[in-house]
């Protein structure tokens, strides 16, 4: 996952992890469904996909992810050793005749990037990349983005709403001077100090994850976030603040990047095709299916974070939060058309031509010549399916 994902959702953790207060949900392991005993339903993935289609993530379990934990089947096997949650794939309520495994990532994978994941274990099938990243690690680990899951990026910029009442945009944050803090080497910070929304001699790139900098300038400083928690958290479970705060999504600012796009290592695209072919649909139905009804699903997020135990707090109250927002925000939609996980090439563009400086600068180029259509495909989705 890119730098800006992965300290992001470290400050998650971290501000998640000083409500004290909070109770995990207890659960234990479940007993696995056998696949021998199942039938195969209309959609049959079998022969034509791994008998186990791994699924790389970039976190602990969490709502966002909700899609991927759609997939499995009753009786799911939650492996607290090995951060992974495993079983029949199951698609519309049928075994599609081979098993998923989805793994987490963030701790559980020393805090590397997704993509680095991809080319040190070639048993991952497939694993979430964000454009920015893509086009950063193009020239040396290329992905080929297959499915988007999210139309908006989460990522935000959040400020107090009582210091700043005439706030409304990152852009009018800009014109107050307020400090800006965030992780220092975040992608899209660049991007807004480059074109003017804020001024280099505002942002402040000493973020440490934690509440206590914002808190203590008692809303004087803004601080990034995520939209589908910190608001919840900050307004409801952090006795220190316990307030409303106001925020806009970096999306919005124009720095449009597909985030935790399910990604395929390049030079196996052909290879899996009769796969994706099949497999990218329910993918998509998955997705439907979850935010038409995510309790289900939530409950196992939950129960497989507390027995992961790996330091990050999430309470069935955030992973509801989650889902509301994803859906009231337009984080999870069709986008401008009726089809549910396609890619927009001229997006893709836009930020191969915003970050190809900036990461030339860092000393990370992208491959050279690098276009829009190494970097997605839209073959893959079924253009029926949509929210």
């Amino acid at each position: 996952m890119s730098a800006a994902r992965l300290r992001a959702l470290a400050s998650t953790a971290l501000a998640l992890s000083t409500l004290a207060a909070l109770t995990a949900c207890g659960g234990t392991t479940s007993t696995a469904t056998t696949a021998a005993a199942l039938t195969i339903g209309p959609t049959d993935l079998s022969g034509v996909c791994p008998g186990k289609v791994t699924i790389q993530t970039d976190w602990n379990p969490e709502a966002e992810q909700g899609d991927l934990y759609q997939l499995l089947g009753p009786n799911p096997t939650i492996d607290a050793a090995h951060k992974r949650v495993s079983g029949p794939l199951f698609s519309k309520g049928s075994y599609t005749g081979v098993n998923v495994e989805v793994r987490a990532g963030g701790p559980a994978i020393g805090f590397q990037t997704v993509t680095s994941q991809l080319y040190t274990d070639p048993n991952i099938t497939l694993g979430y990349a964000n454009t920015d990243e893509a086009v950063q690690l193009s020239a040396t680990m290329p992905t080929t983005a297959v499915f988007a899951p999210f139309e908006k990026g989460p990522q935000m910029i959040m400020w107090d709403p009582a210091t700043y009442p005439d706030v409304h945009s990152i852009a009018d944050l800009g014109k107050t001077g307020a400090t800006v803090r965030y992780f220092d080497g975040a992608a899209y910070m660049e991007y807004l100090t480059g074109s003017g929304i804020l001024s280099k001699t505002q942002v402040d790139g000493s973020y440490d994850g934690t509440p206590a900098n914002y808190v203590a300038a008692g809303g004087k400083d803004a601080q990034q976030g995520f939209a589908s928690v910190e608001p919840y958290v900050y307004s409801h479970q952090l006795p220190a603040w316990n307030k409303p705060v106001g925020y806009q999504l970096i999306h919005d600012t124009g720095y449009p990047v597909y985030a935790s796009a399910i990604s395929a290592r390049t030079a196996d695209l052909d290879k899996l095709s009769p796969c994706l072919q099949k497999l990218v649909p329910v993918l998509q139905q998955a997705t439907v299916d979850f935010y038409r009804n995510p309790g289900p699903t939530n409950d196992l997020i939950v129960n497989a974070v507390n027995q992961f135990d790996t330091g990050w707090i999430y309470p069935a109250e955030v992973a509801a939060y989650s889902v509301d927002t994803q859906l009231k925000l337009g984080l999870v939609s069709n986008g401008t058309n009726a089809t549910l996980g396609d890619f927009d090439r001229d997006r893709i563009a836009r930020i191969i031509g915003i970050t190809t400086p900036i990461f030339t600068r860092l000393g990370t180029p992208p491959a050279a010549g690098l276009t829009p259509d190494q970097l997605f495909t839209n073959k893959f989705i079924d253009p029926s399916i949509g929210m």
